[in-house]
């Protein structure tokens, strides 16, 4: 028997579990790992928020900020073709980033864009009508197919809410390896904590050794070796030393310093690129329609949860609409889609029942790094403050729960 598919205009049926708690502030709930709530009843994802917009403040400190960034991206590409190299999916965030490093900091970016199989044709339309217009290189990095399904595989298998890591693995470790090729020192983020917050650590946990892991447990194709041009999936500590220290690789996430308003900007992407909406928040990836629903019927997660609370933080989403929305299905939840991308993994309707049966389990339950980064705390806070890794990294670690 098929579990049973709502619609995006069917309300979400939401019992509430004894002890279910929401934030007063955002709209964060207990069904966050690790949420604790202040004597106001406001969560420690918002102070997490107040404490990111301390430490990057917009405006005019903003502004001075990003001149500096360029100007030291500037001064790093000097006698090199490319200043940075930035990540792009012809998502709303990467295309607005990439439009305001050429035309309004006049750098020089390789765009890079990492193909596993399941990009949206919109968005890969939106790729390379911007990279035209805007006299941008645009390179095309394609996962070996046999690997990449074999790990989505693998991650179903597992039974973990964070089923995209090797697709979020390859996009890292692909800024990485052309970084390293062209002898580029700064890649350049497209992210925002303002409009996408920060997820819960066992709902997203990025790690190599994690990775390597579940491969080694549910995998049947073998993963390539590291090289430091052509990482494939790997990208642990030691990866992860060699690309700060050794090849002086910065991370840039631009958008955390600049007052990037989601609503504002749809005009002028249309407007200056002929940008198509994908759709949904995330639907530049087609996998994402998967993603988000076997997260709800699942593990009983609605992701909608960090990415609204943050624009509601932000004020870019009334704390009233974003109530009302999580009501809803999310639209990105396309039955169509979701069979199409059980297809292309090459699996039976019944083959993917039987693992949506399986019992929920979490990053945890497998090998991976989580108390050797513990130990690691203080330097990877510095590594953070320095650019070294995303500027997110500590908070992600080691605030957001378990």
């Amino acid at each position: 028997m098929q579990t049973q598919l709502l619609t995006a205009e069917q309300p979400v049926p939401t019992p509430q579990p004894l002890g279910f708690r929401r934030c007063t502030r955002c709209i964060m709930d207990t069904t966050a790992p690790g949420i604790v709530f202040d004597a106001e009843g406001s969560c420690n994802f918002c102070d997490l928020h107040d404490r990111l917009e301390a430490s990057f403040p917009l405006g005019n400190a903003g502004r001075r900020t990003v001149q500096r960034l360029a100007g030291d991206m500037r001064k790093a590409g000097r006698g090199r073709r490319y200043d940075c190299v930035l990540g792009v999916s012809g998502g709303r965030d990467s295309t607005y980033t990439l439009w305001y490093c050429v035309t309004q900091l006049k750098l020089r970016p390789l765009a890079v864009h990492f193909n596993d199989g399941f990009g949206n044709p919109v968005a890969g339309e939106n790729m390379l009508r911007m990279c035209q217009r805007l006299g941008v290189e645009l390179r095309t990095i394609t996962s070996d197919w046999r690997e990449s399904k074999d790990l989505k595989i693998a991650f179903l298998k597992a039974s973990v809410p964070d089923m995209e890591e090797g697709t979020d693995l390859g996009i890292a470790t692909a800024l990485y390896g052309v970084a390293a090729k062209e002898g580029v020192q700064h890649l350049v983020i497209g992210q925002s904590f303002r409009t996408e917050g920060i997820a819960p650590l066992s709902w997203n946990f990025l790690d190599g050794r994690y990775l390597r892991a579940v491969h080694k447990q549910f995998g049947t194709v073998p993963l390539r070796p590291w090289q430091p041009n052509d990482p494939g999936f790997n990208l642990g500590i030691k990866e992860m030393v060699y690309y700060a220290f050794i090849r002086r690789i910065k991370t840039v996430t631009l958008l955390y310093h600049l007052d990037y308003v989601r609503s504002e900007v749809d005009e002028l992407l249309v407007r200056e690129l002929d940008w198509k909406n994908p759709g949904a928040h995330y639907f530049d990836d087609l996998y994402q329609s998967l993603i988000y629903y076997l997260n709800r019927v699942k593990f009983g997660i609605d992701r909608r949860l960090f990415n609204y609370s943050a624009l509601v933080r932000s004020g870019q989403m009334s704390r009233e609409v974003a109530l009302d929305r999580v009501l809803q299905i999310n639209s990105i939840e396309d039955e169509a889609v979701i069979a199409l991308c059980i297809k292309r993994l090459g699996l039976t309707r019944a083959e993917f029942e039987a693992i949506v049966a399986t019992p929920p389990k979490t990053f945890h339950d497998y090998p991976n790094s989580y108390r050797l980064l513990r130990l690691c705390r203080w330097p990877i806070k510095v590594m953070s403050r320095l650019n070294l890794i995303p500027e997110s990294a500590y908070d992600k670690y080691f605030n957001c729960g378990t």
